[in-house]
C-alpha cells in the first residue's frame, strides 16, 4: 500500500522537486514497489497532459531579428564553431548540433535504469525525437501505447515479446496498441518518433 508520504514524494519526484538525496531514497522505495511505479507513471501521464493543455506563448516575431542582430555585432557568426563535450554546437540561425558524448538533459523514467532525452520536436507537424537508454538487465512494464512510436536500435539489444531486436532494427507500434514488458540483457540505445503530445515527450520537457 502508497503511503501518504509516498504519495507526497512521487509528486515531487514527477516535478523534478526532490533533492539528490531524496531522490535517491525515493527510487529504493520505486525499485521495491510495483504499485509505486505505477502511481507514478499515471502522474506522469496526468503532468504531461496537463503541459499539452497550456496554451503555447510565442514570442514577438521581431524578438528573433533583435537576437541575430546582437549575434552579429558580437561578430560571432564570422567565427569558426567551437565546441567541448557535452554542449551544444551553434553555429547558424535555425541549425541545432548535439555532440555524440553529450550527458546532459538525460531524464530517468519511473523505472529505474530507463532513460529517455528529447532531441527535437515539431509541434505544428506533430512528433519529436527522442533518445532512449535501457540499462543491462532493466524491464520495461508492459503498457498500452497511447499514440504511434517508431523504434530504431542504435546499440546493444531490446526484446519486445519473443523479438530481439539488435543494432540497425526497427519497430513500429499503432496507437492503442499493447506492449508486455520490455527488457535489455546488454543494455541498449535507441532512436524513437513519437507524437508530440505523447505522455513521455511532455515528461522529457518537463
Amino acid at each position: 500500500m502508497i503511503t501518504e508520504q509516498q504519495q507526497e514524494q512521487a509528486s515531487l519526484y514527477v516535478l523534478g522537486a526532490l533533492t539528490g538525496t531524496e531522490q535517491e531514497v525515493f527510487g529504493a522505495d520505486l525499485r521495491a514497489s510495483d504499485e509505486l511505479r505505477e502511481f507514478v507513471f499515471t502522474l506522469q501521464q496526468t503532468t504531461g497532459l496537463l503541459a499539452m493543455a497550456t496554451p503555447l506563448a510565442r514570442p514577438p516575431r521581431e524578438l528573433k531579428d533583435k537576437v541575430l542582430r546582437r549575434i552579429e555585432s558580437l561578430g560571432q557568426l564570422d567565427q569558426p564553431a567551437t565546441h567541448s563535450p557535452g554542449v551544444a554546437v551553434a553555429s547558424l540561425p535555425g541549425l541545432r548540433f548535439l555532440s555524440a558524448d553529450d550527458t546532459v538533459d538525460w531524464k530517468q523514467l519511473p523505472v529505474p535504469g530507463a532513460w529517455i532525452k528529447l532531441l527535437s520536436i515539431e509541434r505544428e507537424r506533430g512528433y519529436a525525437v527522442l533518445l532512449g537508454k535501457l540499462e543491462p538487465g532493466v524491464r520495461y512494464p508492459a503498457h498500452m501505447n497511447v499514440g504511434p512510436e517508431d523504434l530504431y536500435v542504435l546499440t546493444g539489444d531490446l526484446h519486445i515479446g519473443d523479438h530481439m531486436l539488435r543494432p540497425g532494427d526497427f519497430h513500429h507500434a499503432d496507437a492503442g496498441s499493447s506492449h508486455v514488458e520490455n527488457y535489455s540483457v546488454e543494455g541498449c540505445t535507441l532512436l524513437a518518433v513519437l507524437t508530440s503530445d505523447h505522455p513521455l515527450v511532455s515528461y522529457a520537457m518537463a
